[in-house]
């Protein structure tokens, strides 16, 4: 084919619907992580989602320039389809079909392009779509959520909206509603980190999606968090203990389970299912970081007993003895996670900690320097990172402007966040210690009104802003700060 047909091609394929046209960047993912999410989904995911995994797995491939074997998986997808005798076969393997002549196209094989571009039009001539190569199907909506809800955290409100489309096109299907409900849970973790049960929506889209797939024991653990969320653990331990009758092998339930009893207080039992699950899938990042917090919380807890211990000296040294174990355990499962999960912030952040806890404060440096380069970086991660790094300064470098200055920056974020919170009350205890200390030191005075104005709490600002500057008359920063907040009334 000529250079025109090479062009003309590229403009067809532009306009398919698949993996390829759905703004799934490479940059955006932890490639290797997610290959290997996906092949443990393959083998522990239900029957009826392998298909779309196998598409995206391709696509990930292709992404690291295995197209050979891009096109083996997608073969294994397009079989799982046609072992599906139905009538909706053919809205269910067009994403595939897009696929291939893309994988084709960027192997110049321009035929086997052409070809697979005829069976998508094909399909669309079929369906009566207005478009060549283009058809508005809840297949193609919801298979485009799922790859979005797959492939990283910031395509959620896109997977969100898919999902969305495919129920209006198909109410009553279980794997669209199982979707949807899964991304507005997660999406509700990460904007809504203080909890407010009246913005709660993924509760009853929770309920709906076990109630069309009672099958469906990942999202049956859900709504166990979620009532745990809700203060409703009672109730949420229920379905969390019929999801393990059902589907006791499942990693994916029971990192979700063992979650559920962790958060509960039953460290020992998360422990206990969550190296059932790692047995299965050993290279999973998400488990050994759960191992991780639950071996950090065991620590804790017996940090706090050793303290409050009144026993003698022996007893003491099986309280440390016990305790370094704990960290050694801990360090084991973060250090597995950051190398496996090179993009995970939280598991870096938790490393650096323990770090801190084994008292190697040059390694705890030297992660809490890789989070600060790390790239794309949401503000609750930030504050994360500020809120950690600022109480790394003041207690164990006793630094107090240094904490000021991180947990300032996190305050200046305006996401609302506990992250957020614990800043503004970290600020606050030092701006009052400062004040304290020398009640002729202007800096706890200015401290106080950057938090009220970045609140947005304009009266308390002034105030304090102005004795800030009777302290330190010629300060640019109070004087700055308090102009704008009278030019703000």
């Amino acid at each position: 084919m000529g250079e025109i047909s090479n062009n003309s091609l590229k403009t067809k394929l532009l306009q398919l619907e698949c993996h390829f046209t759905w703004g799934l960047m490479k940059d955006d993912s932890d490639l290797n992580e997610l290959e290997d999410t996906l092949h443990d989904q393959i083998e522990f995911i239900f029957p009826n989602c392998r298909s779309m995994v196998y598409n995206l797995l391709a696509y990930v491939n292709h992404l690291n320039g295995n197209n050979d074997e891009a096109l083996a998986n997608l073969q294994k997808a397009e079989e799982l389809i046609q072992e599906v005798q139905d009538d909706d076969i053919n809205k269910k393997i067009i994403t595939t079909y897009g696929n291939y002549a893309w994988i084709y196209y960027d192997m110049n094989k321009l035929e086997d392009t052409n070809t697979y571009l005829g069976k998508v039009e094909g399909i669309c001539k079929m369906l009566s779509s207005t478009s060549r190569y283009k058809v508005l199907l809840s297949d193609v909506y919801g298979e485009k959520g799922w790859a979005l809800l797959k492939f990283c955290g910031q395509y959620y409100e896109k997977a969100k909206e898919c999902f969305q489309k495919a129920i209006e096109n198909d109410p009553e299907d279980p794997e669209w509603n199982s979707g949807y409900a899964t991304v507005v849970y997660r999406l509700e973790g990460f904007n809504n980190k203080k909890f407010d049960p009246e913005d709660c929506k993924s509760l009853e889209l929770l309920r709906r999606a076990i109630k069309l797939n009672p099958q469906d024991t990942v999202v049956m653990a859900l709504l166990g968090l979620k009532l745990q969320d809700m203060h409703q653990s009672e109730e949420g331990e229920k379905y969390i203990r019929e999801a393990l009758q059902k589907t006791p092998n499942l990693p994916y339930l029971l990192r979700y389970a063992a979650k559920f009893y962790r958060r509960r207080g039953l460290v020992d039992e998360a422990i206990k299912l969550l190296k059932k699950a790692v047995s299965f899938t050993p290279r999973s990042g998400f488990l050994h970081h759960q191992l991780g917090i639950c071996y950090k919380r065991k620590m804790i807890e017996l940090r706090k007993a050793a303290r409050s211990s009144k026993s003698r000296y022996s007893a003491r040294d099986d309280f440390s003895e016990q305790i370094q174990e704990l960290i050694r355990c801990a360090l084991y499962h973060f250090e597995f996670v950051v190398e496996q999960k090179t993009t995970f912030v939280y598991a870096k952040i938790d490393l650096a900690n323990m770090y801190v806890e084994a008292n190697q404060h040059d390694k705890a440096e030297e992660m809490f320097q890789k989070v600060f380069r790390m790239k794309k970086l949401t503000d609750a991660e930030k504050q994360q990172i500020y809120l950690n790094y600022g109480r790394y300064q003041v207690y164990h470098k006793r630094s107090e402007p240094e904490a000021i200055r991180y947990y300032t920056a996190g305050l200046r974020l305006q996401k609302k966040s506990t992250e957020r919170d614990l800043c503004q009350t970290a600020l606050q205890k030092l701006a009052e210690k400062k004040i304290q200390r020398n009640g002729a030191d202007a800096s706890g005075y200015g401290i106080l009104g950057l938090i009220h104005q970045l609140n947005g709490e304009k009266k308390e600002a002034i105030e304090c802003y102005e004795r800030a500057l009777e302290l330190d008359p010629d300060n640019e920063e109070y004087l700055s700060g308090l102009c704008d907040m009278r030019l703000s009334i």
